[in-house]
């Protein structure tokens, strides 16, 4: 599948896909918070598992979201 063909279908699926466009907004919440821990100079320990954890469900989400976007198929119009 092409990058524009993967473009096209995120956007649609972000205007009509109430699930999917609710995994792409944990995974730039998820996103936001872990670049808060990355822009601390130093992390406790504490810190360094929650950033840990976090990148674990981003990846988690952004497979879900490309498993979506592979599996969509349009709707024929009639």
């Amino acid at each position: 599948m092409e990058r524009n063909e993967q473009d096209e279908i995120k956007a649609h699926l972000m205007q009509t896909d109430e699930q999917f466009r609710a995994l792409v907004e944990q995974h730039h919440q998820y996103d936001v918070l872990v670049a808060e821990l990355e822009a601390k100079h130093a992390l406790s320990p504490a810190e360094e598992v929650e950033e840990h954890r976090l990148k674990k469900l981003k990846l988690q989400l952004k497979d879900q979201i490309e498993q979506t976007v592979a599996e969509y198929k349009p709707q024929p119009t009639t």
